[in-house]
């Protein structure tokens, strides 16, 4: 391969990650890990919409099972103005047993321009015995420091790696994007090429867990959950 060649390719692939994530990779927006800022116009940003792997349209639910333990992700139709933002609030349900192990509520928009989801935040309410006892991980963009992170790009490039969380101190989870064709069977269908996401959390100690989502479904299994419904449910 030709010096011209290799350099065309290696202009091609900037420019598609400059598409998909907002900015050209500089250090000036990554660390040694990762991309951590992205070039995004606040006023080019939406409370609603959807790219392949990630849906913000109010009623849209998913529900992920793992035993007596289950996932609740319901699109609320509510926005919340978050830095300067007005973000999809997103609720997450986790009980066990039935019981409730934690609610949470999380902040995203969409970029209209490249279609990436941007991750603003959440509140976190922790139960034990049916009552709240925390709120760990709870985090906002523009306050102590914290900024939003990049949770699903409009395009996705195998072995891109970017922050999803960047709250110093509380949150700093990272994603890799290790396939685009992995297989799962779950009791809500068969899925042949998932793109599959490995997260990990310097904060927690950097241990790893997968993710993988299934085109115009989202997510279809978090760590041992598996999806066995989802679609829209009446607002």
């Amino acid at each position: 391969m030709t010096f011209r060649i290799k350099f065309a390719m290696l202009i091609a692939l900037g420019a598609a990650a400059t598409a998909a994530y907002g900015s050209a990779a500089t250090p000036q927006n990554q660390d040694s890990w990762g991309t951590m800022s992205f070039g995004v116009e606040k006023s080019e940003l939406a409370s609603r919409g959807e790219n392949p792997y990630f849906i913000l349209e109010p009623g849209y639910v998913l529900v992920l099972a793992a035993g007596d333990e289950r996932l609740v992700i319901t699109v609320l139709d509510e926005t919340r103005t978050v830095d300067g933002v007005e973000t999809c609030v997103v609720e997450e349900r986790e009980t066990k047993g039935g019981r409730l192990v934690e609610v949470s509520r999380n902040f995203y928009a969409i970029s209209r321009r490249t279609n990436s989801v941007f991750y603003f935040g959440e509140e976190v309410d922790i139960y034990k015995d049916g009552r709240v006892v925390a709120h760990e991980g709870a985090w906002e963009s523009g306050k102590a420091g914290a900024r939003f992170g990049l949770m699903m790009p409009g395009q996705v490039l195998l072995r891109a790696r970017y922050y999803q969380e960047i709250a110093p101190g509380v949150a700093m989870d990272r994603a890799e994007i290790v396939s685009l064709d992995e297989p799962l069977k779950t009791p809500a269908g068969d899925y042949k090429d998932c793109l599959k996401i490995s997260e990990s959390n310097p904060v927690e100690g950097g241990g790893k867990e997968s993710k993988l989502y299934a085109a115009g479904i989202g997510l279809v299994k978090d760590g041992r959950f598996l999806v066995v419904e989802y679609g829209r449910r009446n607002k």
